[in-house]
């Protein structure tokens, strides 16, 4: 009787099993089973971008593409050849999926929903008769005459599964021991460190303006010489939003040493910096005189100038004819160097995100490969791999996912 080759997939996140379906297609004489140790698939899917699914990001070329990944960007430049955000878009489209392009670059399914988006991948699924097993936990992967036995944990009791290929795509871990299993092929594992995440700041009365959000602002980290600028989002525990999320992933190494307590600055004023902005706020009171201080000239929400001109403290109670010198001095001041003190993070929404994981110099980025055991194979966060918020992290999943369904023998 002869033996049907045999893809082992694990982990049932997008590049799970987006490797799944396209292996199966590509190789319809290969069996390809899924394992996944919780009761969901596509978990992460499900809630990307508020319940959406931010599937990728609209190309700008390779260079500007690989540049939005802190680390992996020297694999992205080789991967992105292969499977980009056109051919995402593509492969999406060639199953009725439409994608759409907002303002930042951003794309969704056009029907803003998550759901068919999982529907889809499912559908193929179910198309090539990919075998998915839920509940299922790997334990170990041993290496073996005929290719790898997979010692497995299935609704509570243990078993053996063969493979002759095997492909590792369990995402992020928050901690090292996640990844020990792995480390047991001979992997060398890059420490874990939480990426995407929000600056949590002890302020009460910035607090009290969750909700709030400005556009073009810049937040630099004075300690690490680092700036984003993008729109940013006020929250119960501090500061999110684009340029936030940026920065968290740019420096989530250097925050992390730094346990997380570390000054930011913002200027909600960009691209003003202090002196330019109080020659225009001079001029602005030179032709507004009559108008109530209330009224902000940059556009800010209402709440939000008030705070801060609280924090200046100027009085709103006014004519802006009414406002000296000093004033508008310290108006310059407050709006764009606002200080505050981190201390903490918290995740982002439920998306979780790491930097650090299988040391890609391990992987040959042509095949996905495993350069220290031949036949396993790596898609996904589990790499060393992170991108910035935007649909990146999702487009490493699609591109490194298809190389591996690609080349598999």
């Amino acid at each position: 009787m002869n033996h049907q080759p045999r893809l082992v997939v694990i982990g049932g996140g997008a590049s799970g099993i987006f490797c799944a379906v396209n292996a199966a297609r590509m190789h319809p004489g290969i069996e390809v089973i899924v394992l996944e140790k919780s009761a969901k698939l596509l978990s992460k899917v499900k809630v990307s971008g508020g319940g959406r699914c931010n599937v990728t990001h609209a190309f700008e070329g390779v260079e500007e593409m690989s540049a939005a990944y802190p680390s992996g960007h020297r694999l992205l430049k080789r991967t992105l050849h292969h499977f980009s955000p056109l051919h995402t878009v593509a492969w999406f489209q060639e199953r009725g999926v439409q994608l759409k392009t907002e303002e930042d670059g951003r794309m969704f399914p056009a029907s803003n929903a998550s759901q068919t988006i999982i529907d889809c991948l499912l559908h193929e699924a179910n198309q090539y008769t990919v075998n998915i097993q839920l509940h299922t936990d790997v334990q170990e992967i041993l290496r073996v005459k005929e290719g790898f036995e997979l010692r497995v944990i299935q609704s509570g009791r243990s078993a053996p599964l063969s493979a002759d290929w095997v492909c590792i795509a369990t995402g992020g871990q928050p901690k090292r021991s996640g990844f020990e299993w792995i480390a047991a092929l001979g992997h060398t594992i890059v420490e874990p460190v939480p990426s995407l995440f929000t600056f949590n700041i002890h302020d009460k009365q910035l607090h009290a303006l969750m909700g709030v959000a400005a556009a073009g602002v810049l937040v630099r980290l004075p300690s690490l010489g680092k700036d984003a600028v993008g729109p940013v989002l006020i929250t119960h525990w501090g500061l999110s939003g684009p340029a936030v999320l940026k920065l968290s992933a740019v420096c989530a190494r250097e925050l992390s040493a730094l346990n997380y307590q570390f000054e930011v600055v913002v200027n909600w004023a960009h691209p003003y910096h202090e002196s330019s902005l109080l020659a225009f706020l001079k001029q602005h009171r030179e032709l507004n005189g009559s108008v109530s201080c209330l009224k902000n000239p940059l556009g800010l929400v209402s709440r939000l100038w008030e705070y801060l001109m609280q924090k200046a403290a100027v009085s709103l109670q006014r004519s802006w004819s009414d406002v000296p010198n000093a004033d508008l001095v310290k108006m310059s001041k407050v709006l764009t160097a606002d200080a505050y003190r981190a201390e903490g993070k918290t995740a982002f929404k439920e998306e979780f995100v790491t930097a650090g994981g299988v040391a890609l110099n391990e992987i040959n980025p042509l095949t996905m490969e495993s350069r220290v055991c031949p036949g396993i194979f790596f898609a996904g966060e589990v790499m060393d791999v992170d991108g910035i918020t935007g649909g990146y992290n999702f487009q490493h999943a699609w591109s490194s996912a298809w190389i591996v369904a690609n080349s598999i023998p």
